[in-house]
């Protein structure tokens, strides 16, 4: 059993997921039902992945009851404006083939546009309407969500955001659990860096008797956040499942934090300025 984690809004989702980006067509398909049937509950995808019919067909053909599964896919940049956010939600979930998606997040605010308010107030009607079960942003920053707020009176229930221990993004955590929004992590392993061959990850895993995997993902779990990370084996999925039973030690939570970089972000994609395509 995977622990749980509840919003204030009073979602709960595991404490691990999956993530399925790249996980596309019938290989795609193949993972996912994989993860499902290794234990996974909650599955991280996007319109932009272009595979919310992979994880759809996934879903379906998985024999897990569909009520366990977290199904999430997020709107992109470009389909802001009120009118195309419906349309692109009632897209999302026709791909699946399912008859609504769990959770759904705005996936940049692409604060140069403006119009992140009014694709909020869409996902709000789309949940009213039934299409989607909760809904939350990624990469929002505090001003956005002040404004998500002030306009609407609706709080998200999650906001995935970069972390990995060269971009640990302490404040924003503190910042989130405050809210009572749910933090989940992207890329929470790195990704394209030398980070699990990082000589503290490799020392604290050698003192868990751990993989380097494992160590960052329940540093993850450890600082209260959800890491979403992806796995194409029955052994790299089970082995990140089983993180959530690695205690790590203050002293290593610390270590791993340490690593912390001004310039970590993977594609320096500051959300203050980032305008998703």
């Amino acid at each position: 059993m995977i622990p749980t984690l509840t919003a204030g809004t009073g979602e709960t989702l595991p404490t691990v997921g999956f993530g399925t980006y790249n996980l596309n067509g019938d290989s795609g398909v193949e993972s996912v039902v994989k993860a499902l049937g290794n234990g996974y509950r909650l599955l991280d995808s996007a319109f932009n992945y272009e595979n919310e019919g992979a994880v759809g067909k996934a879903v379906r053909t998985s024999g897990v009851d569909r009520e366990e599964i977290i199904v999430t896919s997020k709107l992109p940049g470009r389909h802001h404006a009120h009118d195309e956010a419906i349309a692109t939600i009632e897209e999302s979930v026709f791909r699946t083939g399912l008859d609504y998606l769990d959770l759904y997040l705005i996936h940049w605010p692409n604060p140069e546009t403006g119009k992140y308010v009014e694709a909020w107030q869409a996902l709000i009607e789309a949940k009213e309407r039934g299409l989607l079960k909760a809904i939350g942003v990624s990469n929002f920053l505090p001003e956005h969500l002040d404004r998500l707020q002030a306009e609407t009176g609706v709080v998200p229930a999650v906001n995935q955001i970069e972390i990995h221990p060269y971009f640990p993004q302490t404040e924003a955590i503190a910042d989130l659990h405050e809210r009572g929004i749910l933090v989940e992590a992207w890329s929470p392993l790195g990704r394209g860096n030398d980070l699990l061959s990082n000589p503290v990850i490799t020392e604290i895993a050698a003192e868990q008797n751990a993989e380097p995997g494992q160590v960052v993902l329940a540093w993850h779990i450890a600082r209260g956040t959800i890491p979403l990370a992806k796995a194409g084996s029955t052994k790299n999925q089970l082995a990140n499942l089983a993180a959530v039973d690695l205690k790590l030690t203050e002293d290593q939570l610390a270590r791993i934090t340490g690593l912390g970089r001004p310039d970590g972000r993977i594609d320096d994609q500051d959300p203050a300025e980032y305008e998703e395509y």
